[in-house]
């Protein structure tokens, strides 16, 4: 078994008609929905959004089965933000200020900035940040110097894998923060859900497969 995305997933389709009959309420909140059928346009246009400090709730394909977000049912955020882990918290997740946030990382990078050169897919292992690189990524980063990290392979979740190396294009950093697409409530599961979230936190961007929800 080398990935966990095992859950229920819904079609773009799906999607379209829930923003659809959302319009309102998502308008009335300043916000704009856009679909794009160009995945690279998709994955450069979250990364900028990430890059720029935005914090992104991404919901795609099938849910991961079992206590991590591995990257479908995720709240992406840059890892290089040293104050990224208080806007979250304020934002979003609002839980304790001492519980760290974890880094997906592609998995060919991983020896050069962890002390492993493992498959860790699942974000259940801890490993400590090379010393050099921990500063580059404050957000991600315990206060032991650790990070409980996720490797992430083209193979496995080719869209997130795209996603991060548009991130790692754009800042020459080949990771993101992961954290679970929630507030303070099981992980979404259902796009419905997903959107609930959203709305009533301060979340910046909402990626539902080919569709973007950006306020403005």
């Amino acid at each position: 078994m080398d990935h966990a995305y095992w859950g229920p997933q819904f079609s773009n389709e799906e999607i379209g008609a829930l923003l659809g009959a959302k319009e309102a309420e998502i308008v009335a909140q300043g916000c704009v929905m856009t679909r794009m059928g160009d995945e690279d346009a998709l994955c450069r246009r979250t990364a900028k959004a990430i890059a720029d400090g935005k914090v992104v709730g991404w919901y795609q394909g099938r849910m991961e089965w079992g206590p991590r977000a591995l990257g479908n049912r995720s709240i992406l955020a840059d890892p290089r933000r040293a104050d990224m882990k208080d806007t979250l918290n304020l934002k979003i997740k609002r839980r304790e200020s001492f519980r760290p946030f974890a880094p997906s990382i592609l998995r060919e990078y991983v020896v050069e900035w962890f002390e492993t050169d493992d498959d860790v897919p699942f974000m259940m292992q801890v490993y400590p940040i090379l010393e050099k690189k921990r500063a580059l990524i404050p957000a991600v980063t315990h206060v032991d110097g650790s990070g409980r990290l996720q490797t992430v392979t083209r193979d496995t979740n080719p869209r997130y894998y795209a996603l991060i190396e548009a991130f790692r294009e754009l800042t020459a950093v080949p990771m993101v923060l992961n954290t679970s697409f929630n507030e303070n409530e099981p992980v979404v599961c259902k796009p419905q859900e997903a959107l609930d979230c959203f709305l009533r936190t301060r979340m910046d961007v909402l990626v539902l497969g080919d569709w973007v929800v950006a306020r403005e």
